[in-house]
């Protein structure tokens, strides 16, 4: 009897375990991803090696190409590597994915704007476009509204996750400075155009707080990094996170081998139990591929 209570107790086991990780999504956050050193405007050789469509999502942390949006036809390279068109494929805009104009080019591809909000497995996500100024504050207004409602009216989420490329967060309390590990430190980044002081400190992290404070776990995730990664916590146990790719800044294969390893985030989520978990890891170990 005692034989069969331990047999079934194991088969109950073995099929809980299957069922978990059958149960399991997975989404891959990348930021600076563009190969520097080569022409042709292309994304770090690594990824070639990753099979994207393993993951249930994939999340951009912005200057996915150094000239992303310079012609059509980077656009459409863009899209056959990380299928823009999947709702779960998530592109916060960086710098070099910006500043050549042709915005429409991605909402014709997406069907949308360059940023938006998504509601996915019970996370929800607001995809932020920092490149956005009080030059064009409909669209800047429209955004910070976008914000404004999701922070809210969010119910039934386990998460909120905010996407950007550029380091807005300066000031947050219990955090270092953006230029401590970012690439950028935007300290007077505006929200809006009805106030000069819209800053992320003043106008976004107070609503951020409300919707941790309404149970509902809160993330945000920065691209414009390189060579390093963060995960904080602040003051008000809001999480702070990023990383980014900088090795294919090196022509010289020396000069790459003593660079500092470069980092992505596996994320791991059961949508039933409302669990999710990070890991940072190695790019090099990741891929199975270093530069020659």
């Amino acid at each position: 009897m005692a034989k069969r209570t331990f047999l079934f107790l194991f088969i109950l086991l073995m099929v809980t375990r299957v069922l978990a990780q059958k149960d399991t999504l997975s989404y891959l956050f990348m930021g600076h991803t563009y190969q520097y050193y080569t022409p042709g405007y292309k994304v770090d050789l690594r990824i070639q090696n990753i099979d994207l469509d393993s993951y249930d999502g994939i999340w951009l942390g912005g200057d996915v190409t150094s000239e992303s949006m310079m012609s059509y036809s980077t656009m459409a390279y863009i899209d056959s590597v990380f299928n823009l068109k999947n709702p779960t494929t998530m592109w916060a805009l960086g710098n070099h994915d910006t500043r050549n104009g042709n915005w429409v080019w991605l909402e014709e591809i997406t069907g949308g704007k360059t940023y938006y909000t998504r509601h996915h497995k019970g996370i929800t996500y607001i995809v932020l476009n920092t490149n956005l100024t009080p030059y064009d504050c409909e669209q800047l207004n429209d955004q910070y509204n976008i914000i404004v409602n999701v922070c809210d009216t969010i119910q039934n989420s386990s998460h909120l996750v905010l996407l950007m490329h550029h380091g807005i967060w300066a000031g947050v309390p219990g955090l270092p400075a953006p230029s401590a590990y970012a690439q950028s430190n935007l300290v007077y980044y505006n929200f809006n155009c009805y106030s000069e002081e819209s800053t992320f400190v003043k106008e976004i992290y107070p609503r951020l707080v409300e919707v941790k404070n309404r149970g509902v776990e809160v993330l945000c995730i920065l691209g414009d990094m390189g060579a390093k990664k963060i995960d904080l916590l602040s003051d008000d146990n809001i999480h702070f996170m990023g990383t980014g790719l900088s090795r294919s800044y090196y022509a010289d294969p020396e000069e790459r081998k003593k660079a500092a390893p470069d980092w992505a985030i596996v994320f791991k989520h059961v949508p039933q139990t409302s669990w999710l978990e990070w890991e940072f890891v190695d790019f090099d170990e990741f891929t199975g591929f270093t530069y020659e």
